[in-house]
């Protein structure tokens, strides 16, 4: 008997980048380019770097993030990463000033929101109460706080009983430490688990291997869904309902 239902949120809750074109007409950079131009502008406080080199550094960082993310399942906070990159040019910021660039990042996509798949609240609705709702999210650079906030901003937040994000964690999907936090917190067991994503490794294979049922998202994005191990698939929300009590004979 299905008892839980927990959701990825990146191209599942949220539409990924669909922040990006409101940045575009009110003027502003795109995020990759705002965030090398906020490390350039305030290293060079300090130190005469080059964008270029910014650039480099920033690029590097990055390439290793993913390294860690896919390989270790860890996603290193923002602090950790500009720590980083501040160390790669030599530059040592005061720490009110590293902590300002650092919630600058965190919180780019709170000035520009990231638009929500039509009709995921009005599934959330129909869903709550009838089953305990989780939130299991890897972080990349809107942590678990801002996330919240996101949430909230749709009124969605109230919905759900249990979150499990990577920054806070330690751990990122499909490590199985992140779905037992879940199922614990939850107070279920792994097949009385249904998790919704649209990341094949993280969201479908990973779950699955737990123990818990899985059904994959394309509302956004396909990322797969011909060769998909998912027990269901779906593009319109209005459809998971019916999936979950399909899923739960």
């Amino acid at each position: 008997m299905i008892k839980a239902i927990t959701f990825d949120l990146w191209d599942t809750v949220f539409i990924d980048d669909s922040d990006e074109p409101k940045r575009k007409a009110a003027g502003r950079l795109p995020k990759k380019e705002e965030r090398r131009f906020l490390v350039h502008t305030y290293a060079g406080k300090y130190k005469n770097v080059s964008p270029e080199l910014v650039n480099y550094i920033y690029n590097t960082v990055d390439a290793a993030y993913k390294k860690v993310w896919k390989d270790q399942h860890v996603t290193w906070t923002v602090t950790e990463r500009l720590g980083i990159i501040f160390k790669g040019l030599g530059v040592e910021l005061p720490h009110d000033e590293m902590k300002e660039i650092v919630r600058i990042h965190e919180e780019m996509e709170l000035e520009f929101r990231p638009d929500f798949i039509p009709g995921i609240g009005e599934a959330l609705k129909e869903l709550y109460g009838k089953y305990k709702l989780g939130i299991i999210s890897d972080t990349i650079f809107s942590p678990g706080r801002v996330l919240r906030q996101l949430l909230d901003g749709e009124n969605l937040l109230q919905y759900f009983d249990h979150f499990v994000f990577s920054d806070e964690t330690g751990h990122a999907k499909p490590e199985p430490v992140v779905f037992q936090t879940a199922c614990t917190n939850l107070g279920v067991e792994p097949h009385e688990v249904i998790h919704v994503g649209d990341r094949e490794n993280n969201d479908i294979a990973g779950p699955k291997k737990f123990g818990m049922k899985t059904v994959l998202c394309t509302a956004s994005v396909d990322r797969g869904s011909k060769s998909t191990l998912a027990d269901a698939v779906f593009s319109d929300y209005r459809e998971l309902p019916r999936i979950i009590q399909s899923l739960n004979k």
